[in-house]
């Protein structure tokens, strides 16, 4: 990418409130087809809380909150 490219992308992200990253996976997400063998994936990682901190507590989500237990927290 050119530099002006990735300036333009970062700045978008930004108005999103998402990372450049996930900023790339969405924009690929819309031009590459989905593995039809494995039809659950169409799923993986559309899901959106709203918590930009969602990420760091995937465990309590899954596992519920006594999973800090097993984190030393």
């Amino acid at each position: 990418m050119l530099p002006l490219e990735v300036r333009k992308y970062k700045r978008e992200a930004r108005r999103l409130g998402i990372s450049l990253a996930e900023l790339l996976r969405r924009s690929l997400r819309t031009i590459l087809p989905a593995d039809d063998s494995k039809p659950w994936m169409r799923y993986a990682g559309m899901i959106e809380t709203g918590d930009p901190c969602a990420s760091q507590k995937v465990d309590d989500v899954v596992y519920g909150p006594a999973s800090n237990i097993s984190r030393g927290e």
